[in-house]
C-alpha cells in the first residue's frame, strides 16, 4: 500500500504543473501585451511630436529657401507648404508651417488650410486647423490665448498680423458645425444671447473683413468638440 502512494501523488501533481506553466505563459503575454500597449501610447504622446516637431522645423526651413528663390510655396513630403504662423504668447522660437488641406498627413506637419477659404491678408476668412496633442500639437496652449494676443502670418509677399477679437477657450462647436469657417462667420446663436446673458461668440460682422480662424480639439484625448478662435487683421508689412 505504502508503495502505490508515490504514483497516484505524482499523477496529481503533474496537471498542477502544466496549469502552473500554462498561467506563467499568459502571466507573460499579458504582460508583453501590456508593454506594447504603454509603447504605443508613449509614441502617440511623445513620439509623434518629436517627429512632427522636425517635420515643423523643415517645413520652415524649406519655405523660406523656397521664398528666397522667388517662389511663393515649396512641395514636401507630406505636402505643399504656403505660409508660417507664428504666436508670441507661444514664445519667440514658436513657427509652424501651414500647408494646404487638412488630412491626416498635412496635420502631422503643421497647421493645415481648409478649402476654399481666404488668402492670407485677404477679405474673407483664413481658416486654420491644428492638433491639441499629439502630432506636434501646435495649439495645445490654445485656452491661454487671450483677446489682444497676436497671431503672425508671414509668406512670400508679406507679413500679415491678426489680432484675436475673441480668446482660445471662448468658443466651443461640434465638429460638424463649419460656419466657423465660413468667409464671415456667423453664429447660429448671435439673435440671442447666450445663458449667461453675454453676446454669442463670433468675429464683427463686416462683409469686408479680413479674418483668420484657428480651430483645435476642445479636450486633450476626446475629438468631438472644437475651440475657436476668431481674428482681424491689424497690419500688413511687405516683406
Amino acid at each position: 500500500m505504502a508503495g502505490s502512494e508515490t504514483p497516484t501523488g505524482g499523477t496529481a501533481a503533474a496537471p498542477r504543473r502544466r496549469g502552473a506553466r500554462w498561467m506563467t505563459r499568459v502571466g507573460l503575454v499579458l504582460v508583453l501585451v501590456g508593454a506594447v500597449l504603454l509603447g504605443w501610447v508613449a509614441w502617440q504622446l511623445w513620439g509623434t511630436s518629436w517627429q512632427s516637431g522636425r517635420k515643423h522645423d523643415q517645413g520652415v526651413e524649406r519655405l523660406e529657401e523656397a521664398w528666397r528663390s522667388g517662389q511663393d510655396s515649396v512641395e514636401l513630403d507630406f505636402g505643399e507648404a504656403e505660409a508660417i504662423v507664428r504666436i508670441p504668447a507661444f514664445g519667440p522660437d514658436y513657427a509652424v508651417p501651414v500647408l494646404a488641406g487638412t488630412s491626416d498627413e498635412v496635420l502631422a506637419a503643421g497647421f493645415g488650410r481648409f478649402d476654399d477659404v481666404a488668402a492670407p491678408g485677404e477679405v474673407g476668412n483664413y481658416a486654420l486647423a491644428g492638433h491639441r496633442i499629439t502630432h506636434g500639437e501646435p495649439l495645445r496652449r490654445m485656452p491661454e490665448l487671450v483677446v489682444g494676443d497676436e497671431v503672425v502670418v508671414e509668406t512670400r509677399e508679406a507679413t500679415y498680423t491678426y489680432t484675436l477679437v475673441t480668446g482660445g477657450d471662448d468658443l466651443e462647436v461640434g465638429f460638424r458645425d463649419t460656419w466657423v469657417v465660413d468667409p464671415l462667420p456667423t453664429n447660429p446663436a448671435s439673435g440671442s444671447e447666450e445663458g449667461d446673458g453675454t453676446p454669442a461668440v463670433q468675429p464683427p460682422q463686416d462683409a469686408g473683413g479680413r479674418l483668420l480662424t484657428l480651430t483645435t480639439c476642445a479636450e486633450l484625448f476626446h475629438t468631438s468638440q472644437r475651440l475657436i478662435a476668431f481674428a482681424v487683421l491689424s497690419d500688413t508689412e511687405p516683406r
